[in-house]
């Protein structure tokens, strides 16, 4: 071949590489550029995702206790229906539904929630929680969510703690001219089934069983025996000597053959 000829060849060979070269860098380039693209896209998602599900666990968590949250949002962790022993508290206002009809819906309303509030503050401070707001009663257990070996004591505090809220909050009623409220408490404990009961959006987690009806019937009896708390047989041995306990009369409910023996525990509390 000429060498004129071979230098021609050589150097349109070297375009086409080059050209090649600049297709190939330029499609790379392209290639990065969506992948870039693509990724602040997904970081994009990722975030928006990740703040969504942070507003759904904070209104959540407005009707549900926040471990409650947590463990139904770890991966794996199902909250399986079982029996488990746990210790009930019921608490109730008394008279609230004549005190409705007098005072404007608004007014009503805002004093509720004010009390639902000072009480379910108490409740988890001493590792309870309110599962249940019914009217102007709830209901709170201890041990539900994991065993604790100390729930009664610490639902007898949780009432205590209570007291002294409503005590607190009462002031601040009469400060605007509001009427106090009064409330009765009943604590018990025993064996019931927990888990999610309900369907679709009216499931939530609760427990079922003859103990939440007896805590249910002591709480009642709060106010035969001008008492603000009762607490149970089972609840009293399991307190030691640490309450200044008063023994109540002991008590037919419905439901049970036998009398219920309740105490109340004192103003001056743990000694």
């Amino acid at each position: 071949m000429p060498l004129c000829a071979w230098r021609c060849c050589g150097s349109e060979a070297l375009s086409w590489a080059l050209a090649i070269a600049l297709l190939l860098g330029s499609a790379v380039a392209g290639y990065a550029w969506t992948l870039r693209a693509q990724r602040r896209q997904l970081e994009r998602l990722l975030d928006a995702a990740d703040a969504k599900l942070e507003r759904l666990q904070r209104q959540f968590e407005r009707f549900v206790p926040s471990d409650l949250v947590e463990r139904l949002t770890d991966v794996g962790d199902e909250l399986k229906p079982a029996r488990r022993y746990v210790t009930i508290l019921f608490a109730d206002l008394r008279g609230f539904t004549a005190l409705c009809d007098r005072l404007d819906p608004a007014v009503t309303v805002d004093i509720l929630n004010g009390y639902f509030g000072h009480m379910i503050e108490a409740i988890t401070q001493h590792h309870g929680h309110v599962t249940e707001l019914v009217g102007d009663g709830l209901l709170a257990l201890f041990g539900a969510l994991q065993p604790n070996p100390w729930q009664a004591r610490d639902a007898v505090l949780s009432a205590l703690a209570m007291r002294s809220a409503l005590a607190r909050y009462n002031q601040t009623l009469l400060a605007r001219q509001l009427p106090e409220l009064r409330f009765g408490i009943g604590i018990h404990a025993g064996e019931v089934i927990a888990g999610i009961i309900g369907t679709g959006a009216l499931s939530k987690f609760s427990v079922t069983g003859d103990p939440i009806n007896v805590a249910s019937r002591v709480e009642g009896l709060t106010s035969a025996m001008q008492v603000d708390l009762l607490i149970t047989e089972v609840i009293r041995d399991r307190l030691g000597d640490d309450f200044d306990l008063a023994p109540m009369p002991a008590t037919l409910v419905k439901g049970k053959a036998a009398p219920i023996r309740t105490w109340t525990v004192r103003a001056d509390a743990v000694r």
